[in-house]
């Protein structure tokens, strides 16, 4: 089992701490109530760490020039995932889909006609995120996009400790890019991707880009990382970014 922490500042980011700070100075009641629910102590075992899966489907990648489209949050720990809690929400972004992120996601302009605009489903959200570490696959994604979201919405942005589980993956493959020697004689890289990354645990193949679906998908992905390589006595701030 890995006894190295994830990512270079893993264990210098105290996130009880810090939450605690940011709790005094936010303006916004749903950003400070996150705050002051506060997350697991740094020290707390994984397997006592409550936990949610946070997905979302966008219109492109970079969050200062694209929308958040849907999101799906299922809560977890690693004894189990509360399929009944889950949620899904299609959403209207404030920028215009493009042909290829409709491809990608599969969700169109008649989906969106209607939908709500992300503050209508903020509340909801942030229940399921209140005192629970968000679990994602590729962090700049969802930080990223949550922050601008807020910053557009309520004026300022948001900060939270993750549970990276592409991160984890490159931990786990340092050496994941083989050389040109090693591309020679056959070596192929080792992709970090979500279903790339299921398929070495033998986990089930799933639709992807569906945000509920790739959460559930993200939760169970967390689960199998830590039996096979970690154990579910690891502090959580070995594992949190």
């Amino acid at each position: 089992m890995s006894s190295e922490p994830i990512g270079a500042d893993a264990k210098s980011e105290n996130w009880p701490e810090k939450l605690r700070t940011l709790a005094g100075r936010a303006r916004h009641p749903l950003v400070k109530g996150y705050y002051e629910a506060g997350c697991a102590a740094a020290d707390a075992p994984v397997r006592d760490v409550p936990l949610v899966a946070l997905d979302f489907e966008t219109t492109g990648l970079d969050p200062n020039q694209h929308s958040i489209v849907s999101v799906g949050l299922v809560p977890f720990t690693l004894n189990g995932i509360q399929l009944g809690a889950g949620r899904h929400w299609i959403v209207r972004p404030r920028l215009p889909l493009h042909q290829t992120s409709i491809e990608i996601h599969g969700i169109t302009h008649a989906d969106i006609a209607k939908a709500p605009d992300m503050e209508d489903i903020l509340e909801p959200m942030f229940e399921l995120m209140r005192g629970r570490i968000p679990v994602v696959h590729y962090r700049a994604i969802e930080r990223g996009f949550l922050d601008v979201a807020l910053k557009w919405r309520l004026g300022e942005g948001i900060q939270f400790p993750v549970l990276d589980t592409m991160a984890i993956e490159a931990h786990l493959h340092p050496h994941r890019n083989p050389t040109r020697w090693q591309q020679f004689w056959g070596k192929k890289p080792v992709s970090i991707r979500l279903p790339d990354s299921r398929t070495r645990y033998g986990l089930p193949h799933y639709a992807a880009h569906n945000a509920l679906i790739d959460a559930i998908a993200t939760a169970e992905l967390l689960q199998a990382q830590v039996h096979h390589h970690f154990g579910p006595d690891t502090p959580v701030r070995d594992l949190w970014l």
